[in-house]
């Protein structure tokens, strides 16, 4: 019912979803990119259930507690501690704590936009390869094409040890897609 109740909405939105991914989608961390609208977050939420993907996404834990908590984690958020690190007080770092939601979780795509922000970025952050990394699981390109009003999964990389030309295939991948708003959007001008 979820599947075709989101796949209903997307059409009425004029969008539809690529029914091909990598099998590898069901454990991975995910990219999630163009991210340059609160817009992303939405279609990218509903084309996952159309193509019934796992996906959770790390927030600040505060969002995951209390009563809002009983709506966020129902649509997949999971808690992260991003508060200031306390020297004095043990805290496992945000990478850690997102790679440990893969002893958890046996089906997760852990979906991270690596712009971290809706304004433009010029370098992506590269939190999502570490957590790959450490938690030893593929990295697969979600994306949103605004043009064609496409969504989907387009590909994946295992990490090695070789983060430029990991990041390179990446920029690759993404230097085709069109964002809702394109003044907001840079591949990392590292590996480009």
């Amino acid at each position: 019912m979820l599947k075709a109740s989101a796949k209903f909405v997307l059409r009425l939105q004029g969008w539809s979803v690529k029914s091909e991914y990598p099998k590898e989608a069901y454990r991975c961390v995910m990219i999630a990119a163009p991210h340059t609208s609160n817009w992303d977050g939405y279609f990218v939420r509903v084309a996952l259930w159309v193509l019934g993907i796992p996906v959770k996404i790390a927030i600040k834990d505060y969002w995951t507690k209390g009563p809002i908590g009983f709506i966020t984690k129902g649509i997949g958020f999971l808690g992260i501690d991003r508060s200031k690190k306390d020297p004095n007080k043990p805290r496992r770092s945000q990478t850690e704590q997102m790679a440990d939601f893969f002893k958890k979780y046996e089906e997760i795509a852990l979906v991270i936009a690596p712009e971290g922000s809706r304004t433009l970025k010029k370098q992506w952050k590269l939190g999502f390869y570490y957590v790959a990394k450490m938690a030893n699981v593929p990295i697969t390109f979600g994306y949103l094409d605004y043009e064609k009003k496409e969504a989907g999964v387009g590909g994946m990389i295992m990490p090695t040890d070789n983060l430029e030309a990991d990041m390179k295939k990446i920029m690759e991948f993404y230097k085709n897609i069109s964002p809702q708003n394109p003044a907001n959007y840079s591949l990392d001008e590292r590996y480009v």
